[in-house]
């Protein structure tokens, strides 16, 4: 079974692209569309930090990860749960265009990884995976397993991964990377710097947000009732501190998280009917 620990320390390695960019300016950058559930926001990204180079590293990283699920025996054990998961991220995927048409030229990879945790991912370039404890646990239907799915593709579709490791260096983070590569200390302590700017700090309020709302209208367009995105959470909720999924760590409250996912979900319904029609 892949921990997150090991996840995470193999996912470190991502960052090391990050240091070719350290002395880089942030400049304003447009990744999507607003869609119709209006995203407006200006992000501002080192020039850089490429987006073809997090791409590549998230290709060969995928790769790796992939291999240990499968010289461990987790990955993709349930061929019925792999092709329920691959199904409704393909449907998902369709839609992402809306957003930024490169996105459907992505080489997108879509995996279950036989674990406990209640966790899902998608890496820079649409590299997705599922963990099977999400499933078991929380046995969503396939508007709920929708919902979350479209969350990760958001993550992907507005580069925030990128986005944070250039927030990083402008706060000066990546200054004592660089001191790092050039003065005396191991690849070692690097990657676990890295990991710290990367992984183990969890996504902005904002960044969540954003791919709430995204995920919500990817699922209506694809024909997937939004509003499962409610019950989603609330199912999520009912876990309790027993296992909290990383990638919902920082919304805010269960309250004000439902009003907006379902004010959201009412503004995508028409997308939802037409696509039912269809």
């Amino acid at each position: 079974m892949l921990s997150r620990l090991t996840l995470k320390r193999t996912l470190a390695r991502l960052g090391v692209v990050a240091s070719l960019g350290l002395l880089g300016a942030c400049a304003a950058v447009s990744t999507t569309s607003t869609g119709t559930v209006g995203i407006q926001r200006t992000q501002y990204m080192s020039s850089l930090v490429s987006e073809q180079a997090l791409q590549q590293e998230a290709a060969q990283q995928y790769t790796s990860l992939l291999g240990q699920a499968r010289a461990q025996k987790a990955l993709d054990t349930d061929p019925a749960m792999t092709r329920r998961v691959q199904g409704i991220a393909g449907k998902l995927i369709a839609q992402t265009g809306v957003f930024r048409p490169d996105a459907t030229g992505w080489n997108w990879a879509v995996h279950v990884i036989n674990s406990d945790e209640v966790n899902a991912w998608c890496m820079p370039g649409g590299k997705i995976a599922v963990y099977s404890g999400l499933i078991r646990q929380l046995k969503p239907t396939d508007a709920e397993l929708a919902a979350v799915i479209g969350h990760e593709i958001a993550h992907a579709l507005r580069e925030h991964a990128r986005e944070q490791v250039s927030q990083q260096m402008a706060a000066g983070v990546g200054l004592s990377v660089l001191a790092a590569v050039t003065g005396s200390q191991a690849t070692a302590d690097l990657g676990q710097q890295l990991t710290e700017v990367m992984f183990t700090l969890p996504n902005s309020r904002t960044h969540e947000a954003e791919a709430d709302l995204i995920g919500v209208e990817l699922a209506a367009r694809a024909g997937y009732d939004p509003r499962a995105a409610v019950t989603l959470w609330q199912k999520m909720g009912a876990l309790g501190d027993r296992s909290t999924p990383e990638f919902l760590s920082t919304h805010p409250s269960p309250a004000s998280r439902s009003n907006d996912l379902a004010e959201a979900a009412a503004r995508v319904m028409p997308l939802y009917e037409q696509a039912r029609s269809r």
